[in-house]
């Protein structure tokens, strides 16, 4: 029995050490001619990226990070603001009429302010981008960037339309105002203008 077993194992491995070993080399065969369909490029057509304006994102996602970042810092400073008013006037010296005052008061100011700088984002990414599709620039001669600007003033006028023009103008103006007084900072300091990515800073 174990004679037959040692013979049949010699048989086998005699046989796998004698078949010759396949060649695997297939550096002559190019995958754009065998599988397009897998996404291999071909090397001498060029590849195109879909570019957009508005600082090469789209409205949604310029809007998304615009409104998330001012609602944030609008609620942290509110939140600030809240927390000095809350001390200022509580009305007793009692660590729990304290806190209660604390948390009224942040919770007030903070939801307020994010609110505001959140609808300023908003109304401000949409201007900008329409700014940008119309390329406005190409119309404003020597003055750049326009299209922060007019965005600008279009989003303080829109915020307070409900309050008649006069306030709608100062609003806008007010805007406008904080676009020339950031370019001229950044000017300044040496900073390029709108590397931030941020609204117009």
């Amino acid at each position: 029995m174990s004679s037959n077993s040692s013979s049949s194992s010699d048989e086998f491995r005699d046989e796998g050490l004698s078949r010759p070993i396949p060649s695997f080399d297939a550096s002559s065969i190019k995958l754009t001619t065998i599988a397009p369909a897998l996404g291999v490029p071909d090397d001498n057509t060029p590849d195109y990226l879909d570019y957009d304006t508005a600082k090469g994102r789209g409205l949604v996602v310029t809007m998304f990070a615009n409104t998330g970042v001012s609602y944030l810092l609008g609620t942290m400073a509110g939140g600030l603001y809240g927390l000095n008013e809350g001390l200022r006037n509580t009305p007793s010296n009692r660590f729990k009429v304290k806190v209660n005052s604390v948390l009224n008061h942040c919770s007030r100011h903070g939801s307020r302010i994010g609110n505001m700088a959140g609808c300023l984002s908003v109304f401000y990414s949409f201007y900008e981008y329409v700014g940008d599709t119309l390329d406005i620039d190409q119309y404003t001669g020597p003055i750049k960037p326009a299209g922060p600007a007019v965005a600008a003033f279009m989003t303080g006028a829109t915020y307070k339309a409900t309050a008649g023009p006069r306030v709608a103008a100062l609003a806008g103006t007010i805007g406008l105002g904080s676009v020339g007084l950031t370019y001229v900072a950044y000017s300044v300091l040496g900073i390029p203008y709108g590397q931030r990515g941020w609204l117009f800073f």
